[in-house]
């Protein structure tokens, strides 16, 4: 593929592109912070429940939907709730979630948000950073994201599901949660960073810590402020030094003998230089491959997993796939142009498992300014959150918005959304640079899944939505395997 350079562009009175300074990791003094800046401000929060409720607290923590629901029903699509600590803004429904994303984009900060807890483990990805120096990294990774490169990744995608898929049989119970996630993982290590997760050393070592490295994030939150041996920032510490030296090594070795630009994401990112001819750092591109294994990984097999819980409980929708892929494939693997999109029918089936359950379902900002969303004032300094999750749900925009009701995707419905109401990856220069990957894996899980087998839930048993780091079923989801059968028409 060679090096990848940025195409030129005009820009005028261009401000520094400089690395943002380190962040205090102190989790404490960022609480002490908090409440002295709320103490400060002199601007009213937007209406809503603000005392201090720990029971409130805590429903947040473990099911915050039904809260942000009635309090859009009772205050509108802007409000506040205390949470812990401090106040946080919430902002829903088209309007706002576009203005957040797009028009006023600018206004609201990533990294002063609650994405500023990633750092510890991302560092300065784009997940974490925000301005000029976001926009300089973005614009260097961007053509590593296109879809031609992309389409290189499919064969590893295919082939590490089909060897996924060949381990099972029918009858047996699978937990599809956990291996949609060791499969995602695999994917991610050989197409992200080119490494060998069957080769006994450094690519097991690396899933291995990165795993280690993420179950921080799904800790409860009185736990994550714990420091000390034994607590789980201490693992984080020691995953993160193990990961660091992997990809470091990595880096160092690619570098000496020239192998960039060639072959996965992390050679495209070293080759790649922006319109100035400047190249990111070996600390960029750690920063970045690891806010892209993140993303990818958790994003992926939360979107496997609700797809397939939906699919059992709509045989239907499922019937319908059977048609789509009998029709279209014949039976034979996926071609590129399939997993690009060529599917219709399981591309609705996409978009509806995403508006339910979008695996970033949060999106925290905090107001550099005082403003206005949806007409309503914000002031200053404010945590703002818009949700995803929770905007797709609002009836007045999805009507039955509980319903599985893949149709609403069909291209002329979808293209008749208003701006901001489906933002399962966030929305204008914040859109998510890894979807076309993400899209296309599941795609490929999906197909090959389909083709071959259909699974079953588990009689008495019911699912239930964890929030942390991303959407996932709480312990899991494990579902009977069956034989897939012939294709039939859907009810």
């Amino acid at each position: 593929m060679g090096a990848v350079r940025v195409p030129e562009r005009q820009r005028s009175a261009r401000e520094p592109a400089r690395r943002p300074p380190p962040i205090d990791e102190s989790a404490w003094r960022r609480i002490v912070r908090d409440v002295r800046d709320e103490l400060r401000t002199r601007e009213p929060f937007p209406p809503g429940p603000k005392d201090l409720d720990l029971r409130r607290t805590l429903q947040m923590v473990r099911d915050p939907l039904p809260i942000l629901l009635e309090c859009y029903e009772r205050y509108g699509p802007v409000f506040s709730t205390r949470i812990m600590h401090g106040v946080n803004v919430w902002a829903l429904g088209p309007e706002a979630n576009h203005q957040i994303l797009v028009s006023d984009a600018r206004n609201f900060l990533w990294r002063e948000g609650s994405f500023g807890d990633l750092i510890p483990l991302l560092g300065d990805g784009l997940l974490t950073i925000d301005g000029a120096y976001h926009r300089r990294v973005r614009r260097i990774m961007l053509p590593a994201f296109h879809r031609e490169q992309i389409a290189g990744a499919a064969d590893t995608m295919v082939a590490e599901a089909s060897a996924a898929l060949d381990r099972w049989r029918p009858g047996e119970t699978v937990d599809v949660y956990h291996w949609a996630r060791n499969l995602a993982m695999r994917i991610a290590m050989r197409a992200l960073l080119g490494l060998d997760p069957d080769d006994g050393d450094t690519g097991r070592r690396a899933a291995h810590e990165f795993e280690r490295a993420l179950s921080f994030y799904g800790t409860d939150f009185a736990l994550r402020v714990l420091r000390g041996p034994g607590s789980p920032w201490s693992r984080l510490v020691a995953a993160r030094a193990e990961l660091d030296r992997i990809l470091y090594a990595e880096i160092r070795r690619r570098r000496a003998r020239g192998e960039v630009g060639e072959g996965d994401i992390l050679g495209m990112l070293l080759a790649a230089t922006d319109e100035d001819g400047s190249t990111l750092t070996d600390e960029e591109v750690r920063d970045q491959a690891m806010t892209l294994m993140f993303a990818g990984h958790d994003t992926s097999t939360s979107t496997i997993t609700f797809l397939l819980h939906e699919l059992a409980h709509h045989p239907h929708e499922l019937a319908a796939l059977h048609v789509e892929q009998d029709e279209l494939l014949g039976g034979g693997p996926p071609a590129i142009e399939h997993l690009a999109g060529g599917l219709p029918r399981l591309e609705m089936a996409l978009d509806e498992t995403l508006r339910l359950y979008p695996p970033a379902w949060i999106g925290p900002r905090r107001a550099v300014a005082a403003c206005e969303i949806a007409g309503v004032r914000v002031p200053a300094n404010a945590y703002v959150n818009y949700s995803s999750w929770a905007s797709h749900r609002l009836p007045d925009v999805f009507p039955e918005p509980e319903a599985f009701l893949p149709e609403r995707f069909a291209p002329e419905r979808k293209a008749a959304l208003p701006k901001g109401a489906y933002v399962p990856f966030g929305g204008g220069s914040r859109t998510c640079i890894g979807m076309r990957f993400g899209q296309m894996e599941i795609r490929a899980v999906a197909t090959l899944l389909l083709q071959r087998y259909r699974l079953e839930a588990l009689p008495g048993r019911t699912m239930s939505v964890r929030q942390m780091p991303t959407l996932s079923p709480r312990g899991g989801l494990r579902m009977t395997v069956r034989e897939r059968g012939t294709g039939a028409a859907p009810a």
